[in-house]
This record gives structure tokens, sequence and C-alpha cells, in this order.
């Protein structure tokens, strides 16, 4: 047997007056996707627990079948697990987002005009070089996510996530340590004024000490692979011993390489590993920019560029199972993400299900899953 999880990331949203008030689940052209769901067993998740931010650590944490409530310490330490940080007990780690921020404070872009990886890699190398010292670090990531490596009492702040604050005044962290960080990001205005990107600030966010999680194999009892372009997803994996595939061109956005992930989730589990994760963050970055064309788009992609050959190709691997969901909603109105269950989808390539529909609508009566234990559902079949 063979298991496939697909994640749309954020795609679950709420009725769209542009879309005739249906959804973009609703309004998009899904054939593969509503087959599937004819056949399979669709219902919906509560995959954000309660008390906990609705972000992509908590919500591909509970896909990957780990209760956030006991591995969840914060979102940066997975993000710098995947650049290969390993941090001490006396250290905590930062997302540090390049932004762009207005004359009077707005949050004008939490994505800094998504900037290049390696222009956006030689800034964050001239911060570490002008703000960093034998205490703080930064390490360049991908795009406008990068981190931050502090002292473990630099933790002790409150700090608002940058999409949240999307056309609203930034709300600086606060909080014993808030100075010190809310210094540094003021400080960097300067690093980025010398620089060609659109961003101006940086922000620093989603502190957290090293978390421990235990392998995949061993939570599971099978191997695991993935794709993903997001080193918050990427991270999980190299926290659980994945085997994480990286595919020429995917990307973080709308111009991602579909085809490279679909057959990176077929290779892989041809060589032999049980599980693989297809990760695709496009939905969510469609619902950041309140894009509603680009979210109906990407979810069509799904569709006709990832499901369509990856039925066929699994078919030819033998009997598979599949599980579909989105680590949280990403609302195009609010243009942030909710902690609201979403819609998920179990298929069994060898015995029909109910059949159901897969969206918000279809799913709004179903009782609500937890989130962590569907992988387990999944593999007991």
């Amino acid at each position: 047997m063979k298991y496939v999880v697909c994640v749309p990331d954020g795609c679950a949203d709420e009725p769209v007056a542009q879309l005739g008030g249906k959804t973009p689940l609703e309004y998009a052209d899904l054939p593969v996707l509503r087959s599937l769901a004819g056949r399979g067993t669709t219902g919906r998740a509560a995959v954000i627990p309660p008390g906990l931010p609705p972000g992509s650590d908590v919500g591909n944490m509970s896909i990957l079948g780990y209760d956030p409530a006991e591995f969840h310490t914060g979102r940066a330490p997975i993000e710098a697990a995947a650049l290969g940080l390993r941090l001490r007990p006396d250290q905590v780690a930062f997302r540090c987002n390049l932004v762009t921020l207005g004359a009077d404070g707005t949050m004008v872009d939490f994505a800094g005009g998504h900037p290049e990886k390696e222009a956006a890699a030689e800034v964050v190398r001239a911060l570490d070089a002008a703000l960093g010292n034998e205490d703080l670090a930064f390490h360049p990531g991908v795009q406008y996510r990068h981190c931050l490596v502090a002292p473990a009492d630099w933790a002790d702040a409150e700090t608002i996530p940058p999409h949240d604050l999307t056309d609203t005044p930034s709300v600086w962290p606060v909080g014993p340590a808030g100075e010190r960080l809310s210094e540094l990001m003021e400080a960097s205005a300067d690093i980025l004024a010398d620089s060609d990107l659109q961003a101006t600030h940086i922000w620093l966010w989603g502190q957290g000490h090293q978390p421990s999680m235990r392998r995949f194999v061993d939570q599971h009892g099978c191997t695991g692979g993935m794709v993903t372009a997001v080193d918050l997803v990427r991270g999980l994996g190299v926290l659980t011993e994945m085997e994480v595939v990286e595919v020429e061109g995917a990307t973080a956005h709308y111009d991602t390489n579909y085809e490279g992930k679909r057959d990176a989730a077929l290779t892989t589990l041809g060589d032999g590993v049980d599980l693989f994760v297809i990760h695709v963050e496009a939905t969510d970055e469609a619902g950041h920019a309140g894009d509603v064309d680009e979210k109906v788009r990407a979810l069509e992609n799904w569709d006709r560029r990832i499901l369509t050959d990856l039925v066929a190709g699994m078919d030819e691997l033998g009997p598979w199972r599949m599980l579909l969901l989105p680590d949280h909603a990403t609302p195009l109105a609010l243009r942030t993400h909710t902690p609201d269950p979403v819609p998920y989808l179990i298929f069994d390539s060898r015995k029909d299900g109910p059949g159901g529909v897969y969206s918000e609508s279809g799913v709004a009566t179903a009782p609500v899953a937890v989130g962590h234990e569907l992988i387990g559902r999944l593999l007991a079949g």
C-alpha cells in the first residue's frame, strides 16, 4: 500500500461575492478532485487546536500526525531546522521577514515584494555583518523568509505575524524583550535602504526553542517523504527525518513547478518510500494577497497539473490511499489565516467510500475530526 498526502496550503475560504457567493473550492473547475470526493470520504477537521495560532507550523504538524499541543514550541525553530540550524538550550530562533512599511507605519507588504532568493540572501548577509554579533546571527532563507538566532531571553516578547497586519498600522513587539526586538527592526531600515529590494525593514516574530519530535517512521510505522518550497514545512520534514526532495523550479508562489512536485511523489514512492506529502503554497499566497483569480487558478492547477497524472501514476504503483486537506483556511476577504475547521478527503483506490462533496459547505454539517488523528485513519484504512 502506498499513501499520498496532498496539502493545498490555505485553500479553504469563505463565500466570495466576485464568485457569485461561492468559495474558490466551489467555483473552480476541479473534475478530478470532484471525482475522488464522489468515491471517497469527506469531512472536516480541526487542524488548529484551541489556543494555538492558526499558522502553517501548527496546521502542517497536525497533518503529519503530531499533536501540536505536545510538540509545538514556535514557528521559527522549525524553519531554522530547514536551514540546518540546531539551537542550543540557551538560544531561540525568530522568523525574520523582509517587509515593506509605509511612511505612516502601515504594513504595505509582509513579503517585501517577493525578492529573488540570492538578492534577499545578500541583504541578510549585510544585516548580519552590520547588526549581528556573537549572540545574534541572521541566516538567509528563501525570498522574504529568513531566520534570526538570539539569546533565549529574547523570546520573552509578544510578536505579531506580519501577514496579520496587512494594510493596517504595524504593531511592534512588546514585553520584556520587546524593546530590544523593536530596536533591531528599526536599525534594519538603514541596511535595507541601501539595497535594491522593495523591503524597508525586517519583522521578527514566531520565536521558539528547539522542538523535540519523534522520527516519522517511529511515530507511524512507515517511511515518509515530502516536497515543499516552504522552509517551515521542510523543517518539519527535517525534524522528523523524512526524505525531503528538492525539485527544480519549486517556488512558494504562483509559478511553482506543479508537475515536478507530482513527479517527485511518484518517483519517491516508486523507489520504496511508503508515504509522500505534496505541499503547494500558491493557494495561501493568493489568499494573503486577496487575489481571487489567482486562488481559483492555483486550485485548478492542483487538479490539472498534479491530480490528473498523480491518480494514473498511483494506480500503476498498486493499491493506494490519499489524504487531501489544507493546513488552515486563508480567506480572501481577511487576507490572513483563521482557525476554522477545514474540509478533508480520504480516498482508497481499492474500495469506494460513501462519497461526498469536497467544499466548505459540502462538509459543513459533518462532525469535526481531530486534525492530527487523520493520518492514522489514512494508514489504518
